[in-house]
């Protein structure tokens, strides 16, 4: 069980901070089951996130920490990029990633995009809308968790990010 103040990723919501435990009073809680109350760190619109101390359904794990994000960072080079053409095969791949909710994943998915896109891009046709989906996506979520982690601004992180995967590509 996770305590307040902890930093856990949630689901879509990302990187937030444990603000509450307890019991909920609201109409559709569960009077018997205990709440985690979280605030998304990066979703300015989301003013708190409810879930169940138990939840089953949406993944919540403890956030990285500063040695865990260095190491992956440290492992850009290292990570395989998924190639693969069938368009529909590959959102399959990436909707899996992007339900394990971990940052080996989204490095993945990001490093991958990336590097497609640059292909793209040199051959002078655009990058598909489902791909722009999901680059963004893992980009959001990679970048806040090791933002949190590394107590730096989200730029700061995609710069760090993308340098590694350029320079993995130069060498």
């Amino acid at each position: 069980m996770f305590q307040v103040n902890d930093l856990v990723v949630f689901g879509s919501h990302g990187i937030c901070e444990v603000k509450e435990i307890g019991n909920l009073r609201m109409y559709e809680a569960d009077e018997e089951r205990t709440y985690y109350t979280l605030k998304p760190l990066y979703e300015e619109h989301q003013s708190a996130v409810y879930t169940p101390v138990d939840n089953r359904k949406t993944a919540i794990r403890a956030a990285a920490t500063r040695e865990e994000a260095m190491d992956l960072i440290d492992q850009i080079p290292n990570i395989e990029a998924i190639w693969v053409l069938d368009e529909r095969e590959r959102e399959c791949i990436f909707k899996a990633i992007m339900l394990k909710s971990e940052c080996a994943g989204w490095m993945q998915i990001v490093k991958t995009l990336y590097l497609k896109k640059r292909k793209r891009l040199a051959e002078g046709k655009k990058n598909t809308a489902k791909d722009d989906f999901y680059f963004n996506k893992a980009e959001d979520l990679l970048y806040g968790e090791l933002a949190a982690a590394l107590e730096v601004d989200k730029d700061g992180i995609k710069d760090m990010v993308m340098s590694r995967v350029f320079t993995d590509v130069t060498n």
